[in-house]
């Protein structure tokens, strides 16, 4: 009986372990005959060629009116007469504001006629003292006392004369800021006025690239907020001072600007020569991968396949390069990358090294050097 089951024990085991090397097998093969690979990624390329670059650098700068005052009362009065309409253009000496001068005109009157009376006073002992009637003293104070009604005459002409405000210069009046009948204290505020053409630009370059700018250097300025609109400008002062906080150096350009589409206070961009044109690879924007430990390209190229067959298909390997200045919707490559080299332009988000990649050009990423947006 013992017999019987350790026989039946036996086999039984014996059966199990065939059946668990059997198993093992086909395991085995079925891990060695599958090979899982993900599907290509779609992404767009493009071929790296060397360009000439004009060492330029863009900066950010402000609009400033070369004569901008706010105009003021100069004497205390009440409006009498308002000349001009805010957003006007007005020419030097146009009348803006005229003051009550009533009184003044009052005081003129008699002081004119006190004047009048001093000259024939004055004529009068001229006469005398050359008789020897009178004394010479009496004829110095004739004199004196005529020039002193002239002046009188004159200080009340130049009071009226001031209490007509005009336009010191040439340009565009803001907002009006007084109202006909206002009393008007000295120094109150009328309005602004703007000279607007020749217009400057004020920008900071690093002191590193301040010695390659110089005086009477052409310069574009571009308006974003004015559908991309050129200006073409000269370089007229460099401040003598290195700013501590930015270590730039302020630079005032003069700007044509026939139109008045630049404004003082308006942001624009300034594009500035620094030195001689330069070799780069342009690439566009989208192609590179930015990250704190370097930027990089992904480089389509053939790799070889995993599994030892030999095989190779077309993949990518990531390249550190260094960036260096931008044109429109392209950026510049230094170093890193060589000409004729197939660049990822769209799509780098998704990769990995090795990884599988199908081209597919229909749509490519903008790349052009002098971009031309729609004025939306």
């Amino acid at each position: 009986m013992a017999k019987r089951m350790l026989l039946t024990l036996g086999v039984a085991l014996l059966v199990i372990s065939g059946l668990g090397f059997a198993k093992y097998r086909q395991i085995q093969t079925a891990i060695k005959g599958s090979h899982f690979e993900p599907p290509p990624e779609a992404i767009t390329s493009v071929e790296a060629q060397k360009v000439k670059w004009p060492a330029t650098t863009s900066v950010v700068g402000t609009a400033i009116a070369i004569h901008g005052v706010t105009v003021s009362a100069d004497l205390p009065g009440k409006i009498d007469k308002i000349a001009f309409e805010s957003g006007k253009s007005v020419h030097q000496g146009d009348i803006l504001v005229e003051l009550d001068t009533r009184q003044e005109r009052a005081q003129l009157a008699d002081a004119e006629a006190q004047r009048e009376l001093a000259r024939i006073n004055f004529a009068r002992r001229k006469g005398l003292v050359d008789e020897g009637v009178i004394s010479r003293s009496d004829y110095d104070q004739a004199s004196a006392e005529q020039k002193s009604r002239e002046a009188k005459v004159g200080e009340l002409s130049a009071t009226i004369e001031r209490k007509t405000i005009r336009a010191p210069f040439t340009g565009v009046l803001g907002l009006r800021q007084a109202n006909l009948g206002q009393y008007m204290a000295a120094g109150d505020p009328i309005v602004p006025l703007q000279s607007l053409d020749p217009i400057y630009v004020n920008f900071g370059v690093p002191q590193q690239t301040a010695g390659l700018v110089h005086v009477g250097q052409p310069l574009q300025i571009t308006a974003r907020d004015q559908a991309g609109a050129k200006f073409a400008g000269r370089v007229t002062a460099l401040n003598s001072v290195v700013d501590e906080t930015t270590r730039n150096i302020q630079v005032q350009a003069t700007v044509a600007n026939p139109h008045g589409k630049l404004r003082p206070g308006m942001f624009v961009e300034v594009e500035v020569t620094v030195g001689s044109d330069r070799d780069v690879i342009a690439l566009p924007a989208s192609a590179i991968s930015y990250a704190p430990f370097g930027d990089s390209v992904w480089i389509i190229e053939d790799v070889k396949s995993p599994d030892g067959s030999g095989k190779t298909y077309r993949g990518v390997r990531q390249q550190f390069v260094k960036v260096e200045g931008s044109r429109g919707d392209q950026v510049g490559i230094v170093s890193g990358l060589k000409g004729g080299e197939e660049v990822v332009t769209s799509g780098v988000f998704k990769l990995r090294p090795g990884a599988a990649v199908t081209v597919n050009n229909s749509i490519q990423p903008a790349n052009s050097p002098t971009p031309k947006p729609e004025d939306n």
